[in-house]
């Protein structure tokens, strides 16, 4: 039990080549100064799918790159959390958030609600329901007596998922993504300060940004980037800018109560 957690925010960009993001988490891990308790990866770390509609790799959690990762993790002995990776389960094929706790086990632990299909003016339709299946519950985790509510990216705008875990009182919420510039630029930053500050809970949201070019063909996408850190106050506490990087924070169960004493919300809602 801990009044501290101690994570590492990460920013990536990944490509449609599975070794490559493998060789660039390793690199960030790499970056590390200091032992953390979790490291939060972004959105579509180990998988991007550059060019739409063509094939998706989807994992399994038997799969040796999970082994791998999970001797990195019992080697650093800190949490791993995938934001989320193509994973075949028993009940489909999901967008699905990966832990991989310190001594090296896999868990599929969130798979994605909100599935992305948009179609943003002069640009072409994107359509993630004809690859992946709904998620269809929230799924919170727990480490060192911490509450962690899990999401990812599209489902930011849904705000009837983080009341499920304001409710529950979460210390924190993952929003691993991979947002597009146009859609980052107008939204990206009102939207996690304001889940923070519904929440009264901290907001860690790891990105994916920069140009990602096909190893495969020619096409290329880019993201948005700018992962943040937000404390229970809508405060940003911390911004990467748009390179892959890491950067290392201190979260404290004190700076949650000193909020909710202040505004107690849980006990003035009526609906």
């Amino acid at each position: 039990m801990s009044d501290t957690l101690k994570v590492a925010l990460t920013q990536m960009t990944s490509v449609d080549d599975v070794a490559k993001n493998f060789s660039q988490i390793i690199h960030i891990l790499d970056q590390l100064s200091t032992t953390v308790d979790i490291v939060s990866f972004p959105e579509n770390c180990l998988y991007m799918r550059i060019k739409e509609g063509e094939q998706i790799p989807f994992f399994k959690l038997s799969d040796p790159i999970f082994y791998e990762l999970g001797l990195e993790a019992k080697k650093r002995s800190c949490v791993l959390h995938l934001g989320s990776v193509p994973v075949e389960l028993d009940e489909g094929k999901f967008n699905c958030s990966v832990l991989i706790d310190s001594e090296g086990k896999s868990t599929a632990t969130y798979q994605k609600i909100h599935l992305f299909d948009i179609q943003l003016n002069e640009q072409k339709p994107i359509r993630e329901s004809d690859v992946f299946h709904y998620g269809s519950q929230p799924s919170i985790l727990k480490l060192n007596d911490w509450k962690m509510g899990q999401s990812i990216c599209y489902d930011l705008r849904f705000s009837e998922l983080y009341r499920c875990y304001a409710l529950r009182e979460v210390d924190l919420i993952f929003v691993p993504s991979a947002f597009l510039v146009t859609t980052g630029q107008a939204h990206w930053e009102t939207l996690l300060r304001a889940r923070a500050i519904e929440s009264q809970a901290y907001v860690i949201a790891s990105a994916q940004s920069g140009m990602h070019q096909s190893v495969k063909t020619a096409s290329f996408r880019e993201t948005y980037g700018h992962a943040m850190a937000i404390d229970p106050w809508g405060q940003v506490l911390t911004r990467l800018d748009t390179s892959p990087s890491v950067q290392i924070l201190t979260l404290n169960k004190q700076r949650i109560a000193e909020v909710r004493q202040q505004i107690p919300m849980k006990d003035h809602r009526r609906l």
